[in-house]
């Protein structure tokens, strides 16, 4: 199991504020596989984050690619260092996913929270009804999530 170096809870500013407003607007109505809310998944990423812009990248990183809000919208918000991480972490379908990690890899911001995310993807205790993900299903998230931290690392 990895742990994080640092012990960090969620940053409150105005701006990790702006961001949980955002991703809970934008999330709202979406579960994960079990059924549950959606937005407890980049809330438990925003909890890991150590700084300000990590932590609103941690809420933010599924909102381009999982709902209608834009980068556009984001970038009229957020600062640089913020929008600049979100657009390598959404993942264009025109696009390997392993190069998109490739490409993750040059940012530090968003490599830390794709670790993050990956992590918590990976955590298969989160699935309570494993007759609910078919074997074949968890057996290639596992791999594709193992060899993606592994691009990460390296």
């Amino acid at each position: 199991m990895n742990f994080l170096k640092e012990v960090c809870c969620i940053i409150y500013t105005a701006l990790t504020n702006k961001a949980m407003k955002i991703a809970y607007d934008a999330h709202h109505g979406q579960l994960d596989c079990n059924g549950v809310p959606y937005i407890f998944h980049p809330y438990h990423l925003a909890e890991q984050m150590c700084d300000e812009i990590t932590t609103c990248v941690a809420l933010l990183h599924d909102v381009v690619e999982d709902t209608d809000i834009t980068i556009e919208q984001l970038e009229e918000v957020f600062p640089k260092e913020v929008t600049e991480a979100l657009k390598l972490l959404t993942h264009d379908d025109n696009t390997d996913y392993f190069e998109y990690i490739r490409a993750i890899k040059s940012n530090p911001v968003a490599r830390t929270v794709k670790m993050a995310d990956l992590q918590h993807n990976s955590d298969q205790s989160r699935i309570v009804d494993k007759k609910a993900v078919p074997a074949e299903k968890l057996e290639y998230w596992n791999k594709k999530y193992t060899k993606a931290r592994q691009i990460l690392e390296d």
